[in-house]
């Protein structure tokens, strides 16, 4: 399976980009709201992907965080729901949107994804509200790291988030590919080229408060269900919230009313 894809942003479509790993072009679908946190074309790209096998199709979809791979996955778990609606679902709401909406059983929010019927929304919270605690517990945005690592662009660098059927693809690159991609890297890295938005830092941020806060409430001896809701509703009120703030107003809300 391949788990990680490195290397050059080469076109964007609608719904996809081409990203050129070593001489060879990966077309990778993605959310609205992925596409609109990447990097200009010819900057460098990391996506963690999932590999989508059918009988007579394959697909890959990219995604800038664990989470949102997570949920896509879990998404397409669920009767009714494949990788369109689940791109759908994931471009409205956003992972932590998702993550908000499901732990809090909050359907309606989730109908409100294009193509998302009523029965499909509630079949969606139901089967993966027990899921969300341990999403939500994930964090990181792979665009952060990348400005730090000095890794080489290429395929299959497992990240063994989901599970999934097909194998990872093997490429021998020429000298030539390999040195023009590789010095877009060291470029890259010595420059920031590769660092993300600062909308894309945003969300990440607010992502590791809410995991910070899930796993403290979690060391107070919360269930992961109750304690993920209240978080998910903290968070809700205050999107920007250090992990302080969100225990404290989590803890209100999991405090014995009358």
């Amino acid at each position: 399976m391949i788990g990680k894809l490195s290397g050059v942003l080469e076109y964007r479509a609608d719904d996809h980009v081409l990203l050129d790993v070593r001489g060879v072009g990966y077309i990778v679908f993605c959310s609205d709201r992925t596409l609109a946190s990447l990097p200009a074309v010819g900057k460098v790209l990391a996506l963690y992907t999932d590999l989508i096998v059918r009988e007579d199709l394959l697909q890959l979809f990219g995604f800038t965080s664990l989470q949102e791979k997570e949920w896509h996955r879990l998404l397409m778990s669920v009767q009714g729901v494949g990788a369109k609606a689940s791109l759908a679902i994931l471009s409205t709401l956003g992972p932590e949107g998702v993550s908000r909406a499901i732990a809090l059983g909050d359907w309606n929010t989730v109908k409100s994804a294009r193509g998302i019927g009523p029965k499909t929304a509630q079949r969606v919270v139901n089967e993966l509200k027990d899921k969300a605690p341990k999403v939500m517990a994930m964090g990181g945005t792979l665009g952060l790291a990348l400005g730090t690592q000095n890794a080489e662009p290429g395929v299959g660098e497992g990240v063994g988030v989901g599970e999934g059927a097909g194998e990872g693809a093997n490429h021998v690159a020429g000298a030539d590919d390999e040195a023009v991609v590789e010095g877009a890297l060291s470029a890259g890295v010595a420059k920031g080229s590769a660092k993300v938005s600062a909308a894309a830092s945003t969300a990440a941020s607010r992502v590791s408060a809410q995991s910070d806060a899930l796993s403290a409430l979690s060391n107070l001896g919360y269930a992961p269900g109750e304690a993920a809701g209240a978080v998910a509703e903290a968070a809700g009120a205050a999107p920007e919230a250090e992990t302080s703030v969100l225990i404290r107003a989590a803890l209100k809300l999991l405090a014995p009313k009358g």
